[in-house]
């Protein structure tokens, strides 16, 4: 896949998409955002890859937040970064998504990697939400998921006095997940992936669904009852036995049920 601001590659079972606006903190800009989305929305209809793994650019920035360049001056969603695209992809995506953060994750880059399933960051990455010092905030993704990781009085803390966190300092909050040596990012992040990728594909997905399904709702929910149940449960006896009787307009083999 060719992309304008980003980069797609597959190692084995891992897919890596990597913010590529070095020279611009690797802010998001709305082709970005679409790009994001674009390539988990394809990632999802594979089975090539069990693991994505999302990082930036160079060796300073993992994502510095966004930018509106060029978008046109309304209210209306056309005005909007849609960021937001990009976070529910990562959600609707079955497969787990590791954050490898190069650098500093500050605004919408932190909020990126709080929103992907686990985290691994080097010992100089830097961590920080700045949206009330510049008249900006995340009221959603960055309120509801942070507060799942390190806590509401926490969270409101970093929200509102907008500390600058070390890598060390996020590990014991529980922001992150792993640290590791800077010059060791790449390699620990794929010795990281491939652990997770080990793992059956169908149990992390139904894993990842019922964690997503607090969030979300009627949409939550069904992503568990559609995708997860419901794909298991057409391949039992049962379910054929039931088609396979209305289909022949007969009454079916209840003899099949509960196996």
């Amino acid at each position: 896949m060719a992309f304008e601001t980003i980069l797609y590659e597959e190692d084995g079972p891992i897919g890596t998409i990597t913010l590529n606006r070095p020279d611009d903190g690797n802010m998001f800009t709305a082709v970005m955002c679409h790009e994001i989305r674009d390539c988990i929305e394809a990632i999802r209809r594979e089975t090539r890859t069990r693991v994505l793994v999302i990082t930036g650019a160079g060796d300073k920035f993992f994502c510095i937040g966004g930018r509106k360049t060029g978008m046109e001056d309304t209210l209306l969603y056309a005005g909007v970064l849609p960021t937001l695209e990009m976070y529910e992809a990562i959600e609707r995506l079955q497969k787990p998504v590791i954050a490898s953060v190069n650098g500093f994750a500050v605004g919408g880059g932190n909020v990126l990697q709080v929103v992907c399933d686990l985290t691994i960051a080097k010992e100089s990455a830097i961590f920080r939400q700045v949206g009330p010092m510049m008249g900006s905030f995340d009221a959603g993704y960055g309120t509801w998921h942070l507060e799942d990781l390190v806590g509401k009085k926490r969270a409101k803390d970093i929200w509102f006095r907008n500390p600058k966190m070390t890598a060390r300092e996020a590990l014991e909050i529980g922001l992150i997940n792993k640290i590791v040596p800077d010059d060791r990012l790449a390699e620990e992040t794929r010795v990281y992936a491939l652990e997770v990728a080990e793992r059956g594909a169908f149990a992390l997905a139904a894993l990842k669904g019922a964690f997503a399904a607090r969030h979300g709702g009627v949409s939550g929910l069904s992503r568990i009852t559609h995708d997860l149940l419901l794909r298991g449960y057409l391949e039992t006896e049962e379910s054929h036995e039931l088609s396979a009787a209305f289909a022949a307009r007969r009454a079916p083999d209840t003899s099949k049920f509960g196996h």
